[in-house]
């Protein structure tokens, strides 16, 4: 069962990152300690692709650095 986009944005707060907005179902993180970034799509519902749940994985692990 895939993952919901929802998830991967409660990843991404937990780790510390902050939502900096974005146009229509595209949201933008940053790390403001790390400066790192990362652009997520898709509605808080729609399950998440694996290659959005990869790109989550390795901007937290960049972060963690």
């Amino acid at each position: 069962m895939p993952r919901k986009i929802l998830e991967l944005i409660a990843d991404l707060e937990r780790a510390g990152f902050i939502n900096r907005g974005g146009k229509g179902s595209h949201r933008n993180f940053i790390h403001p300690m790390a400066k790192v970034s990362v652009a997520l799509s898709g509605n808080k519902g729609d399950d998440a692709k694996k290659y959005q749940e990869k790109k989550i994985k390795e901007a937290i692990e960049e972060a963690s650095k």
